[in-house]
């Protein structure tokens, strides 16, 4: 694509003075300038036998010519345009005085006007439609005024209560502040819960209802004391059970009596739990959570995280005579004889006396 005035060199002296055509002295043509004229607005044509509309934005080829000025600078310029339907001529000059269009010769503008004839049904209905707004505009100015007057009277009420910012702003405070750790004690737990369950939902403050709810629920009692005696039911059993021992007591179980047989589990668990108690009275390892038993057993206090204390060592003599007599009682269930001095098993000593490397 040539650009403007690409390869057209003219002097610097008759820039913007001379065309390109006069410089080079080209011959000039004299014959009137051929535009693209659109029409501005809907005409009929006064040539063609029957009214024939011409509507807006029809275009034509027009001749241009300029035909004088208007207040010395403002040109004014006429467009000369042929019918294609009836060969006719149409003159149309341009009005710088009211920014429009006239029409000079061979057609006429088509006047587009809302206002027509009135029937006498529309004009009875415009008078009254101009008493009703004749009637609204009175409303509308006492609403206006009576509006006027409210806002009057909370502007006052308003300049009344804040004459003193201070005293407002105080009276506010203490209200707020009324409830206010309450607010910020729930907040707390709220946020100590969602951190817990480790929930992405804001939790709404709690209720009666969610409290009676609650109330409702009722989990199995389980209590440390509980489960501190199942694991030293647990711990006293012998880690390998002996299969033969099981099917003599099935066998001897069948022939007693129920009453003999609940003696008989009543005894069993009892010598359980005094070895048990015993164990966890001697073994320094085994630490259930309660310290309360431990102190009373013999055991101490717990210690303290952090700290070591050097274990002392259990006589076994008092572990041997706790082991003898529970073989005792159990020989006794079974119906055996006591064993002799002499001939006394070595007992299976609990693993108790267990050092620690600092020792």
């Amino acid at each position: 694509m040539q650009g403007f005035n690409m390869g057209r060199y003219v002097p610097p002296d008759h820039e913007g003075l001379i065309s390109g055509n006069a410089l080079q002295n080209k011959n000039r043509s004299h014959k009137p300038l051929t535009v693209r004229f659109e029409m501005p607005y809907p005409i009929w044509c006064a040539t063609c036998p029957k009214p024939t509309l011409i509507p807006q934005g029809v275009r034509f080829n027009a001749q241009k010519t300029k035909t004088g000025n208007y207040y010395h600078s403002t040109p004014i310029f006429s467009f000369t345009i042929k019918h294609t339907i009836c060969s006719g001529i149409i003159i149309i000059q341009t009005d710088p005085k009211n920014t429009d269009y006239k029409i000079i010769s061979g057609a006429r503008r088509q006047t587009l006007s809302s206002e027509g004839i009135q029937t006498p049904r529309e004009q009875q209905e415009s008078k009254a439609t101009a008493i009703s707004l004749l009637e609204k505009t009175i409303l509308d100015r006492e609403s206006h005024f009576n509006s006027s007057l409210r806002i009057e009277e909370l502007k006052q009420e308003t300049n009344k209560h804040w004459d003193d910012p201070y005293e407002q702003n105080a009276r506010l405070r203490k209200a707020f502040r009324v409830g206010r750790h309450d607010r910020e004690k729930q907040a707390a737990t709220a946020q100590n819960l969602q951190d817990r369950m480790s929930l992405g939902i804001d939790l709404l403050p709690e209720t009666k209802e969610d409290a009676q709810r609650a109330a409702l629920v009722d989990f199995a009692p389980t209590t440390a004391a509980d489960s501190s005696s199942t694991d030293r039911r647990v711990l006293a059993k012998p880690l390998f059970d002996g299969k033969n021992n099981d099917n003599s007591k099935e066998k001897k179980n069948k022939k007693m009596l129920k009453s003999a047989i609940a003696t008989q589990k009543l005894k069993a668990n009892l010598v359980s739990e005094i070895v048990s108690n015993t164990r966890a009275a001697r073994d320094p390892f085994l630490d259930f959570g309660n310290t309360a038993s431990r102190s009373a057993g013999g055991g101490g206090g717990g210690l303290l995280p952090g700290l070591k204390k050097r274990k002392r060592a259990l006589d076994d003599k008092d572990v041997r005579e706790t082991t003898i007599s529970s073989l005792e009682l159990e020989k006794e269930e079974q119906g055996l004889p006591p064993t002799t001095a002499a001939g006394r098993p070595h007992p299976p000593l609990a693993l108790v006396n267990y050092n620690s490397d600092s020792d």
